[in-house]
């Protein structure tokens, strides 16, 4: 069983910079493909990106690509999300999520994670 738990979000201005972070413990941590979804008010949860277990391969949403780094350091059983440049439309609730690596691909649907983290909000201000 891998526990997640979120952390980093809070309020900042359009053009600013955030890192956040998910903790992981329970479980062979590099044996989990880790992703980051998110939920904006009103709208349905959303893939952002995912990472593979070694980290050798990520995967990311078009409206942030080039602008969202993920990254994992399987020593701090970590994974973490860097969000430059950020827009008032990244406002939302993020979710840390896991699932135990089949060997291929980096899934982007949220029915393939079985751990989730509790969240973490992001707010950005125009």
């Amino acid at each position: 069983q891998l526990q997640l738990v979120e952390s980093g979000g809070g309020s900042v201005q359009a053009g600013d910079s955030l890192r956040i972070s998910c903790a992981a413990s329970g479980g062979d941590f590099m044996s989990y493909t880790m992703g980051w979804f998110r939920r904006a008010p009103g709208k349905e949860r959303e893939f952002v990106a995912a990472i593979s277990g070694k980290g050798r391969t990520t995967d990311y949403t078009a409206s942030v690509k080039g602008r969202f780094t993920l990254s994992r350091d399987n020593v701090r059983n970590t994974v973490y999300l860097q969000m430059n440049s950020l827009k008032p439309e990244d406002t939302a609730v993020y979710y840390c999520a896991g699932y135990y690596s089949r060997g291929y691909g980096l899934s982007t649907t949220s029915d393939d994670y079985n751990y989730w983290g509790q969240g973490t909000q992001v707010t950005v201000s125009s």
